[in-house]
């Protein structure tokens, strides 16, 4: 492992023949930045914050020694998807999780499966028609138009007052749609209609990574773990571009009297990071990039996974209350101490996996202010008893509402909870990831302007929010923008393979 002061041994000091790039950031975009850079001859340094590669590409281990990943557990589209590609290389095993949902409603009873996937469909449905309504009037649609105004309006478009309980079906089609905040990790309310469109993903199914993202993330990592230097631990304070021709690109690391040249910097820091720390660029950005940086939205995803000594609601199973794949708890007014919000619950449950990836855990899937909630309480509390105490007490009253669950019976009882914090993460820009919310004005073109970067100035920027339109805020529209700006440094040194 290289070190900070090894690092600084190795300053260019004209002697090398090939350009020295750094590359800010070890996460997808910065390994396949550098891979692509070292393919074409350039000498690579990577800084890196922590104390491993990954980003928010990470895992963590559960009591029983099973692994989940605590970043993307998902593949956005099999359409020539370069993630589906490593999973196959990597014998990662993938799933596709039945659609259909086991809906619970605000009473705590189970909806009949005819009359939830009724309504379900009807929801993404409805969004189908949003996606087609962004895409084709996206000039006339109002900056302060959200998903949920949309919704308001087909819904009643759909479920007709002449329609047998309509103000209750139209309320259950509005309760299912807040299940959108758990894509994109704010609520439905905010998720701007005008660029709704940016949310469509690449062709093809979502999939569930089964076996993790663990051996995709070590098969994106080999090229720049052998061939580029990689610093760890250690945070970048302030980026200097080049004003001249002939001046380098000054990295000054967090803890050193020092700067570091280079001949380009690519930064990979997330959205919320540069969001945070407009005084890390000197000088300032330019004017159009800091209003991107700030006008596009960045969500707050949080995880919860719950470890069951066995699947009990898969024991005993009777006819019609087999459960596989998502379960939903919609707007529940029965823990009014612990939620008083009626937050929904969204789970995908992990029994239901093909072969050795299928386990005893539930993953609750939280955004927004109860993502708030979750990781500000949970900061608070100075032990696992305590945290675990407070975990057991908040999920309770959804998990005991599954089948075939009994207080008495151990199985019954979590053995482990896993809960995220990337909300109180500062390499993680205190989120999750990049979206597209109420009041944005130039969402596409703000796009554009970061993934243009400063490459006049030595300045590139790349990560999931510079992605290709359909791959923003995932793993692939990480590694391909890093796939991006690395041929475009090529090209720009006349480089080729």
């Amino acid at each position: 492992m290289t070190t900070t002061s090894d690092f600084l041994k190795h300053e260019p000091n004209g002697s090398y023949q090939s350009p020295h790039i750094a590359v800010i950031g070890a996460g997808f975009a910065g390994l396949r930045c550098a891979d692509i850079l070292l393919q074409h001859g350039f000498k690579v340094t990577i800084i890196e914050g922590r104390d491993r590669v990954g980003g928010r590409v990470h895992q963590s281990q559960l009591k029983n020694g099973r692994l989940v990943d605590l970043g993307p557990n998902w593949i956005h589209g099999t359409a020539e998807n370069p993630m589906m590609d490593l999973a196959k290389q990597t014998d990662t095993p993938v799933g596709n999780p039945d659609i259909a949902s086991y809906l619970i409603d605000e009473f705590g009873n189970r909806l009949q499966q005819d009359i939830g996937e009724k309504y379900a469909d009807m929801m993404w449905d409805i969004v189908q028609d949003a996606f087609k309504h962004s895409n084709q009037n996206n000039a006339d649609i109002g900056v302060g138009e959200s998903l949920h105004d949309f919704f308001r309006l087909k819904v009643e478009e759909k479920i007709p007052e002449s329609e047998p309980d309509y103000k209750e079906n139209r309320k259950l089609v509005m309760q299912l749609s807040e299940q959108w905040g758990a894509f994109v990790g704010s609520p439905i309310e905010r998720q701007s209609l005008k660029f709704f469109w940016l949310e469509e993903c690449i062709e093809g199914e979502n999939v569930f990574c089964a076996g993790t993202y663990k051996k995709i993330l070590n098969k994106v990592a080999q090229p720049a773990i052998a061939g580029a230097d990689i610093i760890y631990n250690t945070k970048v304070n302030k980026i200097s571009y080049r004003i001249t021709a002939n001046d380098k690109v000054k990295v000054e690391v967090e803890g050193q009297a020092r700067t570091v040249l280079f001949d380009e910097v690519v930064m990979t820091a997330p959205l919320g990071w540069l969001k945070r720390n407009p005084e890390a660029f000197e000088p300032p950005l330019p004017a159009r990039l800091t209003e991107a940086i700030g006008s596009l939205g960045y969500g707050c995803l949080e995880k919860v996974y719950i470890n069951f000594p066995k699947a009990f609601w898969h024991s005993n199973e009777e006819e019609g209350k087999l459960i596989n794949g998502f379960i939903q708890w919609l707007s529940p007014t029965y823990a009014p101490e612990s939620n008083p919000h009626k937050w929904n619950q969204e789970v995908v449950e992990l029994a239901s996996l093909d072969g050795e990836c299928a386990q005893p855990t539930l993953l609750f899937y939280v955004y927004g202010d109860q993502s708030v909630h979750l990781t500000d309480h949970v900061a608070k509390l100075s032990s696992d008893e305590e945290r675990t105490a407070f975990l057991l007490d908040y999920f309770k009253p959804y998990y005991s509402r599954l089948p075939n669950y009994t207080d008495e019976s151990p199985d019954c009882q979590p053995s482990d909870f896993v809960a995220t914090a990337w909300r109180r993460d500062e390499l993680a820009g205190f989120g999750s990831y990049t979206n597209f919310q109420v009041g944005l004005e130039e969402g596409d073109e703000d796009v554009k302007t970061l993934r243009h970067g400063v490459p006049e100035q030595g300045l590139w920027l790349a990560g999931e929010h510079t992605a290709p339109f359909v791959a923003l805020g995932t793993s692939t529209g990480a590694y391909w923008s890093g796939e991006a700006v690395g041929r475009r440094i090529a090209e720009a040194y006349g480089r080729s393979l």
